[in-house]
């Protein structure tokens, strides 16, 4: 009679996807952009960095760091409590994962106590708990994002990513792409992470939420008024069945304002896997295909993580 060992659990359970750092050698014209014409509202900011936020509670929502190329800082997560981040730390050690930071407090804009590691492809992942929070802005009066949505990442392998976001992170898989895109989730949202099976690691996309189709087709308008018009969109994907549209920021790093996404009641959503095709790729069917320019975009630069890059900077 043989025994099942039972995989060990997830590190942690995550409430929400917090913030997403960008490096980026177009710093200032980056932060004009997404304080300015974007619809952030900076926090703060010195030489080498600048912290933004939406109208929502997250003390900032994307910061930009000073950088020689363009790149992923690290993808941040909420976890309810410092005790939380502690037990993550000895999952992680347990599953031959070392932290690269704490556990303890963290040395960064906004507080709070959390813990960093890398994935195998090299992204830093943050989790952390007690970040200062701000008071809400008014979010039905101004079309501007509540906060980064989602963050699409490619991939060398995609059923790699996949397992150790859901083993280790505890995400579950919403959707299927056919074997070219998966979604993932850790609450009602349909995907916070999502993975793009590419020719080399790098960010995608990453996504803000607007309050409402209204305030996303509004969203559209103000970015119209100041010479912006959509690389691809306005749209609704089939899977997540959010609204789209993706734009550029001055670096070239692609950007989407999106709404509606479907929510997810556990124990009811049935994984499907979507045929890719122009029809389930865009709903209204208004946005057309992808062109190649951003496609471009999206694919990046080979990017071997924020650590990576520092290493060779200081071999350099």
């Amino acid at each position: 009679m043989s025994l099942t060992v039972a995989p060990p659990p997830p590190v942690a359970r995550l409430r929400r996807l917090r913030a997403v750092e960008l490096r980026t050698p177009h710093f200032a014209a980056s932060g004009d952009f997404y304080r300015e014409v974007w619809g952030l509202e900076q926090v703060e900011s010195g030489r080498d960095g600048s912290w933004l936020r939406g109208t929502g509670d997250n003390h900032h929502v994307l910061s930009l760091q000073r950088a020689e190329a363009n790149g992923l800082g690290r993808i941040s997560f909420a976890v309810a409590t410092p005790a939380e981040i502690d037990e993550a730390a000895r999952r992680l050690l347990a599953r031959g994962i070392v932290p690269v930071a704490g556990p303890g407090r963290l040395d960064q804009v906004g507080g709070g106590y959390g813990l960093r590691f890398t994935d195998p492809e090299g992204r830093l992942i943050e989790l952390s708990a007690d970040v200062e929070a701000v008071v809400p802005r008014d979010r039905l009066g101004t079309a501007v994002p509540v906060g980064v949505t989602h963050v699409v990442l490619n991939t060398i392998d995609i059923d790699a990513a996949v397992a150790f976001y859901c083993e280790v992170l505890g995400m579950r898989v919403s959707d299927w792409s056919a074997h070219q895109m998966a979604f993932l989730r850790i609450n009602s949202d349909h995907h916070c992470i999502a993975f793009n099976q590419a020719e080399w690691a790098s960010l995608n996309h990453v996504a803000y939420e607007m309050p409402s189709v209204d305030h996303f087709m509004r969203g559209l308008g103000r970015l119209k008024h100041h010479g912006i018009a959509p690389q691809w969109g306005p749209g609704r994907h089939g899977p997540g069945n959010n609204t789209f549209s993706y734009f550029t920021d001055p670096a070239g790093l692609v950007c989407e304002y999106t709404s509606d996404v479907a929510q997810v009641v556990e124990d009811r959503w049935i994984c499907r896997t979507w045929p890719r095709t122009p029809e389930l790729s865009d709903l209204w069917g208004t946005a057309g295909p992808p062109s190649a320019t951003i496609r471009s975009h999206m694919a990046g630069i080979p990017d071997p993580g924020p650590l990576a890059a520092q290493h060779e900077g200081a071999r350099a």
